[in-house]
């Protein structure tokens, strides 16, 4: 069964002439040991009735990851690779790649504290990810930076970094409905599932004041759990603060009925 799931897996995501990005996508989609660690990760989220963890979580959150810091990059908002060590932006793009698949990780092996099991499994497999793309001293300055941003994902991670600030928002903003599947086929919808199914869109583009502008449709007032406790949380503290404007609205006249009844 799980050689079936493992199977379909394939990370895709524009790498935009940026020859090192590609062959780090290259290095990832042919390393089995990383799939069978989204897989298991995923069993965890299923087994916990929780929202979506697997490789296509993962795959929405790099490409989310790699749209933000385009978009700042567009207005000169500089990565702290490029600031502190001389990289490039392109660099500073395989960084957030790199942490935003391995993020949830710890989660193959447990739900609490799993940022800090993601960091130990990461860091060996970052080492080798990135061997034939980065010699050594750069390899390991970049695999410090990738993380960093693993670690600053979590609810209180006070990440330091552009790098980590844009994981740390991108892991949010994959809030629209697909989460929720698993919850409330199980018929057990919760907040965190009944916010998520009430979200339709989440738009990302370039801002007027302010170099993002996040638009989230939703069909359900229950979708601001998601902005405000989830979104916001993750916002506050990234450093992304200032570069982001986000509008959440109700476009229908009617709300959508999630559930019929609730039961306790």
């Amino acid at each position: 069964m799980y050689e079936e799931t493992i199977a379909q897996m394939e990370i895709r995501a524009p790498a935009e002439r940026n020859p090192k990005l590609a062959a780090f996508l290259e290095a990832v989609n042919a390393d089995m040991q990383l799939k069978a660690w989204w897989y298991s990760q995923q069993t965890t989220a299923e087994r916990l009735q929780m929202s979506d963890h697997s490789w296509i979580h993962v795959q929405i959150v790099v490409n989310i990851s790699l749209r933000l810091l385009r978009l700042l990059s567009r207005r000169n908002v500089e990565p702290v690779v490029v600031r502190d060590h001389g990289f490039t932006v392109k660099d500073a793009e395989v960084v957030i790649t790199a942490a935003a698949l391995l993020h949830d990780s710890g989660m193959s092996i447990h739900r609490t504290d799993h940022e800090a099991y993601s960091l130990f499994l990461a860091a060996r497999k970052l080492d080798s990810l990135l061997e034939g793309i980065y010699e050594e001293p750069a390899r390991s300055i970049l695999a410090s930076e990738a993380l960093h941003a693993i670690i600053g994902h979590r609810r209180r991670g006070n990440p330091i970094t552009l790098e980590a600030g844009i994981v740390r928002v991108a892991d949010a903003l994959d809030m629209e409905q697909g989460r929720s599947r698993i919850p409330f086929e199980a018929n057990r919808p919760n907040i965190h599932s009944l916010s998520a199914a009430a979200i339709d869109d989440v738009k990302i583009d370039e801002g007027e004041d302010r170099a993002i502008r996040i638009e989230i449709e939703m069909n359900n007032s229950a979708g601001i759990f998601q902005v405000d406790e989830l979104l916001a949380t993750k916002l506050r503290g990234s450093g992304l603060e200032d570069h982001v404007e986000v509008i959440a609205r109700i476009d229908a006249e009617h709300e959508k009925r999630l559930v019929p009844i609730f039961r306790i």
